[in-house]
């Protein structure tokens, strides 16, 4: 709409600039005739006699030429201006498809899953819209369509399939930066591969999931201080092989947090009335049980709440005093990993014991307000 308007001034302009002196008088008369002839003879009677004659002498002399100036002129800046907006709005579509914000996002969960929650943590912490599908972790209905049968799984524009959290992020991260790369392209960097574990059991893994796929460039640019991709990769991994593993033996250390902790699973997840009731109480008491096979598997101390304590304090340390994140003034992907870990643990005493007996305090404050406001989106 503007830029035909504008395409409209230009075209009167041109042709008032074309025409004869004489025959500009007359397209002078009939534009300011518009206004109304009487309401034009009282603008002129405001300026007095003077006025009246200064403005038909000046026309007669040819000097209206300056009006298809004006017309020109308002013209070309309202061309410019329509173009400006419109060149802004494609950038700023492609931006927004670029940094995951055009993508439909569904996230299929355990609320309670570590795993997830450092799902949740790096969407949220970047503003990126999803849905949430919460999976029944005893039939696993929801997901029965997929050959991957673990959580979390994320789904894109209902086609692209995306498994394993660290894979999830470095993903998602690497098309927010490198916009050369189609999301299908990026997913392709981290290869599937099977094997069989030390108890015999066929495992899935991803090679590269704790890379994020940039060029030399991008690279220097997210990472500009010396080792800070080394150190991100290092804890990132640390929150999965180590971190996560202290969780379970820790919210089910006695019967009683085993059975809060199963209280609070049931209440967050999506089980049935019967299904609840069973999980509650036989799923506490196998818990409890297993719980300490986790503790001698992990060589894990009597009081596995120290274990805890140590890793907790070992992540503070290597943030350091003089910084408020892993990452500097932002959070980085490993403080949103660690931070989507202990998560899980709110509500249940393992936490409020960490937090009373630990330096990880305000740390995780900070984190939980950066998540809340999605600061990771400017």
């Amino acid at each position: 709409m503007a830029a035909a308007c504008s395409r409209t001034l230009c075209k009167v302009a041109r042709s008032f600039l074309e025409t004869p002196a004489a025959a500009r008088t007359g397209t002078v008369s009939f534009l300011l005739g518009n206004v109304g002839a009487h309401g034009f003879r009282r603008g002129l009677s405001t300026g007095g006699p003077g006025l009246r004659s200064r403005l038909v002498s000046s026309v007669r002399a040819g000097r209206g030429r300056v009006l298809g100036c004006a017309f020109l002129l308002g013209g070309g800046l309202g061309l410019y201006q329509t173009l400006k907006l419109s060149v802004q709005q494609h950038l700023a579509e492609e931006d927004k498809k670029v940094s995951g914000d055009g993508l439909k996002m569904t996230l299929y969960q355990y609320k309670t899953c570590p795993f997830c929650s450092k799902v949740r943590a790096f969407l949220d912490y970047y503003g990126l819209p999803y849905d949430i599908v919460e999976v029944n972790p005893v039939m696993r209905k929801e997901i029965k369509w997929s050959a991957y049968r673990k959580v979390p799984i994320l789904m894109v524009d209902g086609e692209l399939q995306l498994n394993d959290s660290s894979v999830i992020i470095s993903s998602l991260r690497t098309l927010m930066i490198n916009k050369e790369k189609s999301l299908s392209d990026v997913i392709h960097c981290y290869p599937e591969m099977k094997s069989v574990n030390d108890r015999g059991k066929e495992v899935t893994e991803y090679n590269n999931k704790y890379w994020l796929m940039l060029s030399e460039a991008q690279t220097a640019a997210v990472y500009p201080a010396k080792g800070m991709q080394k150190e991100e990769m290092k804890w990132r991994q640390w929150a999965d092989d180590w971190l996560v593993h202290l969780i379970s033996p820790n919210v089910y250390r006695t019967t009683g947090e085993a059975l809060a902790s199963f209280d609070y699973i049931v209440r967050e997840g999506k089980f049935g009335t019967v299904e609840g009731f069973f999980a509650k109480y036989v799923g506490a008491a196998a818990m409890f049980v297993i719980s300490k096979r986790l503790k001698n598997r992990h060589n894990l101390q009597d009081d596995v709440r120290q274990d805890l304590y140590k890793a907790v304090n070992d992540w503070m340390a290597a943030i350091g005093k003089n910084k408020k994140f892993m990452g500097g003034d932002q959070p980085n992907l490993a403080d949103l990993a660690v931070f989507g870990v202990l998560r899980v643990m709110e509500g249940l005493q393992a936490f409020d014991d960490m937090m009373a007996n630990t330096k990880v305090k305000p740390w995780y404050m900070r984190m939980e307000r950066a998540t809340l406001n999605h600061e990771g989106r400017s």
